[in-house]
């Protein structure tokens, strides 16, 4: 098989693809006569060959897949004009700390933010797929630690976590997570909308870094009421 051809491959295989197709499971498309390295090096290819257009190859953290540019959202929101799912600034931060942090238990969460975090922010990131429980601290309760997962890459565009931003302010963490999923391809990825009518606003860096800040504000969490705006958003097909 001549490369234009091992490309042609490529090519379809991942369009029809519905989810990101790592290396290995591009491999098997040859039978494994190509190796790793060549394959990457097709996939290269692609990426240049779309370079032009407003689909783009890219490799998240499950694998390569195609996806359309930022600049065409506009024009692709106007088929799905559905307002995006949107997320409280707690679940926000608490998204952040773990992002950041992880792995982190509820009460390193709670400490960090100095506000009691409402079970139902934790498991609206665990239904989304973002978040997950990967083991358990050896300490009184055995508390579960708590980390982001593949899905939380691949939906913000990411291979890795080394590609989050360097940030120290947890409210720059927040702002950047929101920036990276308002960046994605909305057919991939929905907007992470802040709820403006959060009381706390940005604080949560005075909760990180002023104790006397935290006495300031409510105890506990408020998540939102149940409707079509704040509802926990259903898992990408």
């Amino acid at each position: 098989m001549n490369t234009a051809d091992a490309k042609r491959v490529l090519e379809t295989a991942l369009i029809c693809s519905p989810q990101p197709l790592p290396l290995r499971e591009l491999r098997v498309l040859f039978n494994d006569e190509l190796g790793a390295d060549t394959v990457r090096s097709l996939l290269e290819d692609l990426q240049h060959d779309w370079a032009q257009r407003g689909v783009e190859l890219v490799c998240v953290a499950s694998g390569w897949r195609f996806q359309s540019r930022p600049e065409m959202r506009e024009y692709l929101d106007r088929l799905h004009p559905e307002k995006p799912p949107r997320y409280t600034r707690a679940a926000l931060e608490t998204l952040a700390i773990i992002a950041y942090r992880q792995p982190v238990t509820r009460g390193d969460m709670e400490d960090i933010r100095g506000v009691t975090i409402n079970t139902q922010i934790l498991k609206q990131l665990e239904d989304r797929g973002w978040v997950e429980v990967i083991g358990h601290r050896e300490a009184a309760g055995r508390p579960a630690l708590y980390a982001t997962t593949r899905q939380f890459l691949d939906d913000l565009g990411l291979g890795s976590l080394d590609q989050l931003p360097m940030l120290e302010s947890p409210s720059q963490q927040v702002a950047a997570l929101a920036g990276l999923a308002g960046a994605a391809d909305d057919a991939v990825q929905p907007d992470l909308a802040i709820d403006s009518q959060d009381a706390r606003g940005d604080a949560a860096g005075e909760h990180a870094q002023s104790p006397e800040a935290a006495s300031s504000h409510s105890p506990s969490d408020e998540v939102p009421p149940a409707d079509a705006g704040d509802a926990a958003p259903a898992a990408l097909t």
